[in-house]
């Protein structure tokens, strides 16, 4: 490929190669006849052994664990099979279950299984390889249970399942080895907790069993091996191997030809879809990514109405389509027949579809991890380029493109923060292995103590967790549901009731999803899924667009919205819940070192080139903020009193401090405010003139007593009540039904705020009350970079202007107020007033 390439309207693709990670040796000794089953058999596909592969075999054959750390497209998945293969070919023939490898998302599992079977085959193992995963029909998961295979392809929430099992500890008694892949992903989420648990769990079972990690986008490695071994000592003895490869990148911003002087989000997109045609046009097969499933649904209609000519080579992808539709999308993109999928992140993880040339990204990512990992998705071979173009939404992102480029040079990758403490999790796990072979606490409780997420667990709460699943705490004793385990006369801790246990398997998992009905036509074929609250909006006759197509609503039936074909090419798109990401700190910490670069005057990356006169005209109207620098900005129109900072921090970090700067203003006059926040900064609105001055602002934005201020200046009791929602269903207290007779939303979220009104009453001290009020603190409000963000905003110089209309940089965050409140008809009308002012003043 060139150093450069121009693309109409498009900033110049610069081509750079990236040093991810360096190689790490992990064994000193060799065993090369041991090794040459896997060489030759990649010498026969045409393969190179790449050095940490071939050391990553050694590392199992020498019995020890680790995380496999490279970059996507690598090899990684070979690196970690292969060992326990050459393991197998020096033994006599295997019986039971050798190997579980687990992975997050359904479609990779089959990914997964394909290329293990292909390996087994070429190595002449007489192996069988399956999946179990929650699309498994029946009676293949009864079969595997008489005869479990050699290797079970699986995801986090079937591995739980199969604890429920009776005697389940037989069915593990030949394992060898665990790998946990697409580990970055686990880590940071609740089912990185339940793989913690669930590893626990199998060390109990098998003492000294293999465990690897496969990872390729983490920022805190260390932290991640120790979830993996279980704390900072077992991981002493774990290993890390990373690729030494260098992974290249090719990113293409594009950049309109016209830029607006007042940018808002979605003012660009769909208007550069012609933009967009000439690099699809160029490409034997493309993956357009969006950042949500309405988004999703529109670029597919929207390229179709462009360009006809992309009917039967364009498809959809996102989580609510059916998964016979998902599994036809990736079929007939794996084998060439597709050359377009417009998807969001269903499609992030993982499945290698060798034909995919480029990927483009609407919307800036937000994050960089993110970010490499829909990127390689294309170039999806060691050694290949993985090439990107990025489509702004709005003019801002434009500068995200160049924020991305210099935080993959400098090897800026975010860390996750993991859950702890978990309580709904731990809850959820003890009952599960009662309804399989029962526990006893007093032999449970050091493993669990043995885990990185339970490693404080204190007796006293040990002993709350065992009354709540035994008795159902000080609050529910006198609920006979709530007794779900029962203790026999050796003091084996069982669930008895049939009724408690089908439940349980029911509500296994921690992810929440939204309370959504089946899309079907009159014949039965189904399509997806969408949110209940938006078919409860549409009368019969009405129009959507779902699924690639234009339906008519009809009705209900059996809980299932009846639709069939509608000839109209208009209607309303589905909305779900979530979606909106905010900035990530190492996106957000380049941001201001570009604005840095822009304020003295240099222009080093194309995508600042192109946005060069919306910053000349900030810079004429107000300021550029230098990177050690806060820029201030208040002014009155006919709204109001504007006050508006721009810290550039991500959405989380200025909904807090947004909250904070108004209750502290408030504490000093009494004062109302409306607020409105964008990654980049955020408005306070008053009709009165607000007692903030230049000098005022440094005391208002002090770190004193910061802690009790947030706690002060936000409405935490309901934000906790929606928190426990979560909370309340991972940890039993409420069932969302059998399959068919889901409960409504509503009735899950007044079920969950009951419980929530009944702790708060009654047993503030409840754990999973506390934990509700740490999750919003540490999840929802990102408390510890919002400290983070005010020690640095402390130690900036204060840039204070008073324009006399909305800037550049305050344009957006105004226009994302009046969106709340305004149907889209009239926001836009009422942006082109405005817009049409501040030219005028210009």
């Amino acid at each position: 490929m060139r150093d450069s390439e121009q693309v109409a309207g498009a900033a110049a693709a610069s081509v750079w190669t990236c040093t991810l990670f360096d190689f790490q040796q992990v064994v000193d000794f060799q065993y090369d006849n041991t090794l040459l089953p896997a060489e030759t058999w990649f010498a026969a596909q045409g393969w190179e052994v790449f050095p940490f592969q071939r050391d990553s075999w050694c590392a199992w054959l020498a019995g020890a664990s680790g995380i496999i750390h490279a970059p996507t497209g690598s090899g990684k998945t070979y690196a970690a099979f292969l060992g326990v293969a050459l393991q197998a070919l020096q033994e006599p023939a295997a019986k039971g279950l050798r190997l579980l490898w687990i992975t997050p998302v359904r479609a990779l599992a089959r990914e997964i299984t394909d290329s293990c079977q292909r390996a087994v085959e070429g190595l002449g193992l007489p192996w069988r390889v399956e999946m179990r995963t929650g699309d498994t029909p029946a009676a293949t998961r009864s079969r595997q249970k008489a005869k479990p295979p050699q290797v079970l392809v699986t995801t986090p929430e079937s591995l739980h399942l199969l604890f429920c099992q009776q005697n389940h500890a037989d069915y593990f008694a030949e394992l060898r080895g665990i790998v946990c892949d697409e580990w970055h992903e686990l880590v940071g989420s609740k089912r990185g907790v339940l793989m913690e648990l669930a590893l626990m769990q199998l060390r109990r079972l098998r003492p000294g069993l293999q465990t690897w990690a496969i990872s390729a986008t983490i920022g805190n490695p260390g932290l991640a091996l120790q979830l993996l071994a279980g704390s900072e000592a077992a991981a002493q003895a774990y290993r890390i191997i990373r690729a030494p490869m260098d992974k290249r990148y090719a990113l293409v911003t594009l950049i309109p030809p016209t830029m607006a002087r007042f940018p808002w989000r979605g003012h660009l997109g769909l208007h550069m879809i012609d933009q967009l045609l000439p690099v699809l046009a160029g490409s034997r097969s493309s993956l357009v990514f969006t950042n949500t499933r309405a988004q999703c649904e529109a670029w597919y209609q929207a390229l179709l109405e462009a360009d006809p000519m992309l009917a039967g080579e364009i498809a959809m992808h996102h989580s609510s389509l059916s998964r016979e539709i998902r599994d036809w999308v990736e079929e007939n993109l794996h084998s060439g027949r597709l050359r377009v999928v417009v998807c969001t992140s269903s499609l992030d993880l993982g499945v290698d579809f060798r034909p995919v040339e480029t990927v483009i990204q609407v919307g800036s990512p937000k994050g960089v991890a993110r970010f490499l990992q829909r990127a390689g998705r294309s170039g999806h071979q060691p050694g290949a380029v993985s090439r990107i173009y990025l489509l702004p939404t709005h003019a801002l992102e434009i500068m995200e493109g160049a924020a991305l480029r210099n935080a993959i040079d400098k090897q800026r990758i975010e860390p996750r923060e993991p859950y702890w403490r978990s309580f709904d999790v731990l809850l959820q796990f003890l009952v599960t292995l009662a309804v399989g072979d029962g526990f006893r606490p007093a032999s449970l409780l050091p493993h669990l103590r043995e885990t990185w997420s339970y490693a404080s667990l204190r007796d006293e709460e040990w002993a709350w967790c065992l009354d709540f699943i035994r008795a159902g705490g000080k609050c529910f004793s006198s609920r006979d549901e709530y007794h779900k385990v029962t203790v026999d006369e050796t003091g084996l801790w069982r669930v008895s009731s049939r009724l408690i246990a089908k439940k349980h398997r029911m509500n296994i998992g921690v992810i929440l999803s939204e309370n959504l009905l089946p899309v079907a036509f009159q014949a039965g074929k189904m399509l997806g899924h969408v949110e209940e609250g938006f078919i409860a909006q549409l009368k019969p006759g009405d129009t959507f667009l779902f699924a690639g197509r234009c339906l008519e609503f009809l009705r209900i039936r059996d809980m299932t919205a009846i639709v069939r074909a509608s000839t109209a090419n208009k209607g309303k798109i589905p909305s779900w819940a979530g979606g909106r990401m905010p900035l990530s700190s190492s996106l957000a910490a380049e941001i201001r070192a570009l604005l840095d670069e822009a304020a003295r005057g240099q222009w080093l990356q194309p995508e600042m080139e192109g946005v060069r006169s919306l910053l000349a005209l900030q810079q004429q109207r107000s300021a550029l903020p230098r990177a050690d620098e806060l820029l201030v900005e208040y002014f009155q129109d006919q709204e109001g009193y504007h006050l508006l900072c721009y810290p550039f921090e991500g959405r989380f970090v200025h909904e807090g401090l947004s909250a904070l700067l108004a209750y502290r203003i408030s504490c000093r006059r009494p004062i109302t405010f409306s607020m409105a926040v964008n990654d980049y900064g955020f408005e306070l609105l008053s009709d009165q003139p607000l007692p903030v001055g230049a000098a005022d602002l440094a005391g208002l934005l002090s770190t004193e007593g910061l802690g009790e201020d947030i706690r002060a200046c936000i409405n935490q009791v309901e934000m906790a009540r929606r928190r426990f929602r979560e909370i309340a269903t991972v940890a039993g207290l409420v069932f969302k039904g059998f399959p068919g007779k889901q409960a409504p939303d509503r009735h899950l979220q007044a079920s969950a705020g009951l419980f929530f009104s009944v702790f708060s009453s009654y047993e503030p001290d409840s754990l999973l009350l506390q934990q509700a009020y740490e999750e919003v603190l540490t999840f929802q409000l990102e408390e510890g970079r919002l400290r983070q963000a005010m020690e640095r905003i402390n130690s900036s110089r204060l840039v204070y202007t008073q324009p006399k209309r909305a800037t550049p940089f305050a344009f957006p965050i105004i226009v994302d107020r009046l969106r709340e409140r305004l149907s889209s008809e009239k926001l836009e009308d009422r942006i082109k007033r405005m817009t049409f002012r501040l030219e005028k003043d210009s």
